[in-house]
């Protein structure tokens, strides 16, 4: 069975008269494990699409299922849970907690699923240690560098065991050598434990460290490259 599995989806935005279709007709399948990489032009649909995958959005028409259970039924309560169990999510900008540590910013996706607070400790200082950031626990985002940040938002994508991590442009605000120890952690975290890794970016350089490459073009996928 398929991890991700999308039917003929497609994504249709009404501006006043204007139908704009975001996505048209995509369909492919993504296993347990693999390492893809979504790239193509502003505006081709792939951040559309990533959000489709993250159940942040549903499609107009089609079927998204995600670990064989189909994601269209589903309520908004059922549909953040999903994200909380299955997802973690890695942005461009980070997204962390100004006045918060670094381990408090790790903490935060324990405090949805009610885990107490000694066990939101220890799960957070082991995501913080895994990306290498231990001793760095009780810093702010402030006292971080950018490749720091990244790391932290990393553990804590990483901290509730979720199978995928789906990043939107990871390195994006970052220079080319710690985009490049980012994007080798991210190696690291898919060859083991295993965690099935999206992201979209437009750099080929980021996009060839994953093993396959998905382009988007006109909210349709033109070419499915793995790489052997």
């Amino acid at each position: 069975m398929a991890f991700i599995e999308a039917r003929n989806i497609s994504k249709v935005y009404q501006l006043g008269d204007i139908e704009l279709r975001a996505l048209d007709g995509v369909s492919t399948t993504i296993g347990k494990g693999e390492f893809v990489a979504i790239m193509g032009q502003s505006g081709s649909g792939k951040s559309t699409f990533m959000n489709l995958l993250g159940c942040l959005d549903t499609p107009t028409r089609g079927q998204y299922l995600l670990d064989g259970v189909d994601t269209g039924g589903l309520s908004r309560d059922e549909l953040a849970e999903i994200r909380n169990r299955k997802l973690g999510f890695v942005f461009q900008g980070f997204n962390l907690l100004s006045r918060t540590s670094a381990l408090e910013n790790v903490e935060l996706p324990m405090l949805y699923n009610g885990s107490a607070a000694p066990e939101r400790r220890e799960r957070a200082l082991a995501a913080l240690k895994s990306v290498g950031l231990e001793g760095r626990e009780g810093h702010h985002p402030n006292q971080l560098s950018g490749g720091q940040q990244q790391r932290v938002a990393i553990a804590r994508a990483l901290v509730n065991d979720a199978p995928l991590i789906l990043a939107d442009e990871p390195t994006g605000n970052l220079d080319t050598r710690t985009s490049a120890g980012i994007m080798e952690l991210f190696v690291r975290l898919n060859r083991d434990p295993g965690i099935t890794v999206i992201l979209v970016t437009h750099e080929p350089d980021i996009a060839a460290f994953s093993n396959r490459i998905i382009r988007f073009s006109d909210g349709q996928i033109v070419s499915d490259e793995v790489k052997r």
